[in-house]
């Protein structure tokens, strides 16, 4: 399956590298490390707005959640393979819920950092696109996203994940190949804001259905639930300390995007 998926990306990636290129990969690096031009602060800010109501929109919401899963799992993935720990696979499913399953030690200060990736992810990855865009590289923040996928594109183990990576990946590469700088830039800003954004309305969904389950008198699985089991810290605690880093980061994130770009 994932071999599979891998070839059908490669191809997408193949496509878009085509156009316009001189030279193989020196011709794609030279596009990436070229500063776009900047649309007006006032544009930016516009997107930022739009992001946001969207992110307000149930049935959007739902939708645009799949792409914070597939981030926030690639999190959890990263940092066990950085601590050691061996990757067994990644599952996104048509809830939005996901699952990144990793072998060794069941506690300790490794799986503490593994679980703990996951909701800050989106935001770290939308500081980074950030910091690019705040240099002008647009396009180097699309190839940033598509080699995220690619990589999580190897580890996908369910067929819902499968496609849902390979239509991201799709959309990315449409606008790569097709569309011009202007919209380029707009739709990396876009993204951006998505995740900077995202991440700290994932972690207040996350509370909302805590409340849920503990409700229910059903058990918290979720990655906070997760956490106060192996650290006893209280599981509030642990929310608390994903929406401040999140917050923290969509701050710093926004500050740079806004500075970056001239005014009307």
């Amino acid at each position: 399956m994932s071999a599979a998926g891998m070839t059908g990306l490669a191809a997408l990636v193949a496509t878009s590298a085509a156009p316009g290129t001189s030279g193989g990969v020196a011709g794609l690096w030279e596009q990436v490390t070229t500063p776009q031009p900047a649309p007006e602060r006032v544009t930016v800010l516009v997107v930022g707005v739009v992001v946001l109501v969207a992110l307000t929109v149930p049935g959007v919401w739902h939708l645009l959640r799949h792409g914070l899963t597939i981030v926030h799992e690639a999190a959890h993935a990263a940092v066990a393979v950085l601590v050691g720990r061996r990757l067994s696979g990644i599952r996104v499913h048509s809830d939005t819920s996901g699952l990144t399953v990793s072998r060794g030690k069941p506690r300790g200060p490794g799986m503490v950092a593994t679980v703990a990736a996951g909701y800050p992810g989106p935001a770290v990855l939308g500081l980074a696109a950030a910091w690019l865009l705040s240099r002008g590289y647009a396009l180097g923040v699309l190839w940033l996203l598509l080699l995220l996928l690619a990589l999580v594109l190897l580890q996908i183990r369910n067929w819902y994940g499968l496609w849902a990576v390979l239509v991201s990946g799709a959309v990315l590469v449409a606008v790569t190949v097709w569309a011009p700088t202007q919209v380029q830039t707009v739709v990396a800003a876009g993204l951006t804001w998505f995740f900077l954004l995202g991440a700290p309305r994932a972690v207040l969904e996350m509370q909302t259905q805590r409340r849920r389950v503990r409700r229910r008198g059903m058990r918290d699985e979720s990655d906070a639930g997760l956490l106060a089991g192996l650290t006893h810290v209280p599981a509030v605690v642990w929310v608390g300390v994903f929406l401040l880093v999140c917050g923290a980061l969509l701050v710093l994130g926004g500050a740079w995007l806004l500075a970056a770009w001239p005014s009307v």
